[in-house]
């Protein structure tokens, strides 16, 4: 296997805006861009190869006969492929909603749980997230206000700005508000709790369903979280590097480069870059495999075993492993 540069999948959602277009290129301006799904090999929207001798195949076709010499000995065969990322473009309210864990009796359709974390690549003005419960509820009181439509009177609303990142365990309530861009890593999983939508209908004047019960069942009413935390970069020459979140089901660094930074890809899990910023250009240590140029909104999966690899030019980029 070789370094795989992807072409994501997009989601034109009802909540969407212009900005994955407009400042990335990806998809096209027929309708707004909700999401897109930069690394990605789930049923509902794969990533295609774009480069090499198996440009043009969708990636959920390649892994399956080739899985650990691409994923690695962190991600075995029968748990299936670890992990999704997206682009989201907030230009309206999300739903309110929440994703179950690994272990809820509903999960089904072959989908795991959910547990993700979003790094806020942008945001407006006064723009929020909301983030679990600002006090603790019980079961009783979250239905209540679920049925008088004022669940968000009780959430935690967080005002986010450019750089603070979240993690956000199975089980939290969470919803974006407008204006808001982030990068989201999670479990291969698009299995959604909603328990609000604003009453929002789509062009046919049907509303979206809710799943009031199972949203009752996985809810963790107990937590009530702390202020965003931004994380501290560590400074070498040339570049510097955070650590964002390190879990079981991902570990996630972001990474500003100023002029280089060379890192390595080994035997144990795959490493994806995605670029937030800038431009620059990816080389190997392993001569088979060619430079490639890189830009914004450009996704790349290096499989394991890629070895040493150096990041040239003014970028910066999201690199998560299992």
């Amino acid at each position: 296997m070789y370094p795989f540069k992807l072409e994501p999948a997009v989601k034109s959602y009802l909540w969407g805006g212009n900005r994955l277009n407009g400042e990335f290129g990806i998809g096209t301006s027929d309708s707004p861009i909700a999401e897109a799904w930069m690394l990605s090999c789930h049923p509902s929207g794969t990533s295609v190869i774009l480069n090499g001798y198996l440009a043009g195949k969708p990636l959920s076709e390649v892994i399956p006969g080739n899985f650990e010499k691409i994923l690695g000995t962190n991600s075995p065969a029968d748990a299936g492929f670890p992990i999704l990322i997206k682009f989201i473009d907030a230009n309206k309210d999300l739903s309110i909603q929440v994703h179950p864990g690994n272990e809820y009796h509903g999960v089904d359709s072959g989908e795991s749980g959910k547990t993700e974390m979003w790094y806020i690549l942008d945001a407006k003005e006064g723009a929020y997230i909301y983030y679990g419960f600002s006090r603790e509820v019980s079961k009783e009181e979250m239905l209540k206000h679920i049925e008088d439509k004022t669940i968000t009177s009780i959430l935690n609303r967080v005002y986010v700005k450019k750089g603070d990142s979240f993690y956000i365990k199975s089980g939290t309530v969470h919803s974006m508000g407008p204006g808001v861009f982030v990068a989201e890593i999670q479990q291969n999983s698009d299995l959604t709790y909603r328990i609000h939508d604003y009453d929002r209908t789509d062009a046919a004047g049907n509303k979206r369903e809710l799943h009031i019960d199972k949203a009752l069942d996985v809810t963790d009413r107990t937590f009530v979280p702390g202020p965003a935390v931004r994380p501290v970069a560590t400074v070498y020459e040339g570049y510097s590097i955070a650590r964002l979140v390190s879990c079981e089901y991902f570990t996630v660094d972001f990474i500003e480069i100023k002029t280089s930074a060379e890192f390595s890809c080994g035997e144990e899990s795959f490493v994806s870059i995605l670029i937030t910023e800038g431009s620059g250009n990816l080389h190997f240590d392993n001569s088979a495999y060619p430079s490639m140029d890189v830009k914004k909104g450009d996704s790349i999966l290096l499989p394991v075993g890629t070895g040493r690899y150096r990041i040239e030019g003014a970028c910066a980029a999201l690199l998560t492993s299992k």
